[in-house]
């Protein structure tokens, strides 16, 4: 990744002094009249979000004053590297350092596997009381994440994939163990089978263990669903167009993954991916077909574009058969929680209050928000089926997130276990600062928060 930070060489740094608005006119006052002149003729520093280069004598930039938006100042410092020349710069303001850092990075992201550019450079030079391993390693795990999702298909199905998890198994020497096409079936887990059966690119269960198995077990679950068409429930054409973005919650937990082995966080972590393309074909499974599971419950399929939770419900079983301290599943699981919250919010739902309540405070924090939903018990009646345990696919439109975390609690083996599912869209309908169109890494910084919260004192 692109060195964004630069605190070794002997370059001069540009200084950023951060202004508030309301203490605009007061720091006019005491400056130059030169430069009273100056900010009055070009019309500067009127609104939030605004930065201007004030010139030396010798006509360099002497320093820049910047005024942050004051609600949202964590994505405001987002607005800088856009704004500036190519330079090194570094902050003169008691800020907060490590958020500004992160945002100022994450402006300056390009997809550029199949197009590549020689964008300028904006960097930043970081006070030593920062921690710039833990920043550094945050962002290279946003840019993996982000560049997973905008992969297509056709580079990055459940083969590539299961080659992305093995070369983080080798850098950090971790085991990984890959259970495949009809194997899946020996090896007992049939729901992730029968939805990728129908592709030529067989399915894949991964599974990633790293760290002393003493500390404290956290589980990553992804839905990897690495393209959907809808299977025989066909989408129509604009709500395929983005449906490589179908396995954001595997990019996730990866980027996840990556970033608690960079920081060697004292827990034992495992990753389980399911790993499918969800396509028609003569093998592929259809409205109506009741399917087996690991747990051993039976689901009619009243949907086959609502894949992602059956294949979870293999893998869900699958993590508590050795009763984990934590489980957290990540998933771009139901159109119904885009319509609840809108794009960019993703949906919190658990079974465990102050785990939940934790994570909220903590997103709130980290400007990377959540909000909670209830695991309504009364809305199961809506996934029975009268010829399965359950169904796939509600009898209602009307909640849609709800109805599908509660088919996913039916695969907890022990319902006391913490468990956390995070609905989300995983995309970026448009740019914005510090988060361009595409790809996006929902939650990620509040969930490593989170963790790091749940091993303090291990």
């Amino acid at each position: 990744m692109t060195n964004y930070f630069e605190n070794q060489s002997n370059e001069i740094a540009i200084p950023i002094q951060v202004l508030g608005l309301e203490q605009k006119d007061e720091w006019l006052k005491q400056q130059t009249p030169f430069i009273q002149t100056w900010l009055n003729s070009n019309q500067a520093l009127h609104s939030h979000n605004q930065s201007v280069c004030l010139p030396s004598e010798e006509g360099h930039i002497d320093k820049v004053i910047f005024i942050p938006e004051p609600e949202q100042n964590f994505w405001s410092y987002a607005n800088l590297p856009k704004q500036l020349p190519q330079g090194l710069y570094y902050f003169d303001a008691p800020i907060d350092h490590e958020k500004a850092a992160i945002a100022w990075a994450l402006q300056q992201y390009k997809f550029q596997r199949y197009k590549p550019t020689n964008a300028s450079l904006h960097r930043l030079r970081l006070p030593k009381s920062i921690r710039e391993t833990r920043v550094s390693a945050l962002v290279e795990s946003i840019f993996l994440t982000r560049d997973l999702i905008n992969t297509p298909c056709e580079d990055m199905g459940p083969e590539e994939l299961t080659l992305t998890v093995g070369e983080l198994a080798k850098t950090f020497d971790a085991k990984i163990s890959v259970v495949n096409g009809d194997d899946l079936l020996a090896h007992n887990f049939p729901a992730i089978h029968i939805v990728g059966r129908g592709s030529h690119n067989a399915p894949h269960l991964i599974d990633l263990r790293w760290g002393d198995p003493s500390h404290k077990k956290i589980t990553l679950i992804g839905k990897g669903v690495c393209f959907d068409t809808g299977g025989y429930d066909l989408k129509p054409s604009q709500h395929m167009r983005q449906m490589k973005k179908d396995m954001g919650g595997a990019a996730l937990v990866i980027g996840l993954a990556k970033l608690i082995m960079q920081l060697n966080l004292p827990v034992r972590l495992r990753v389980l991916i399911p790993a499918v393309e969800n396509v028609i074909s003569g093998n592929a499974y259809k409205p109506g077909d009741v399917l087996n599971t690991r747990k051993g419950l039976t689901v009619e399929v009243g949907n086959t574009d609502a894949e992602g939770r059956v294949i979870l419900a293999d893998a869900i079983t699958y993590a508590c058969e050795e009763s984990p301290d934590l489980i957290i599943d990540c998933a771009t699981l139901t159109g119904a929680a885009r319509v609840a919250l809108g794009a960019e919010i993703p949906v919190l739902f658990s079974n465990n209050e102050k785990a939940a309540e934790q994570l909220l405070k903590i997103a709130k924090e980290q400007h990377d928000p959540l909000w909670q939903l209830p695991l309504h018990q009364p809305y199961k009646k809506l996934i029975d089926s009268p010829i399965a345990n359950l169904t796939n696919s509600a009898t209602t439109s009307y909640g849609g997130a709800i109805t599908a975390a509660l088919f996913l609690q039916s695969f907890l083996n022990n319902n006391e276990t913490p468990w956390i599912h995070l609905d989300m869209m995983a995309w970026n309908n448009s740019s914005s600062p510090g988060r361009p169109e595409g790809g996006e890494a929902m939650g990620l910084r509040a969930l490593l928060t989170f963790i790091e919260t749940q091993i303090e004192g291990h």
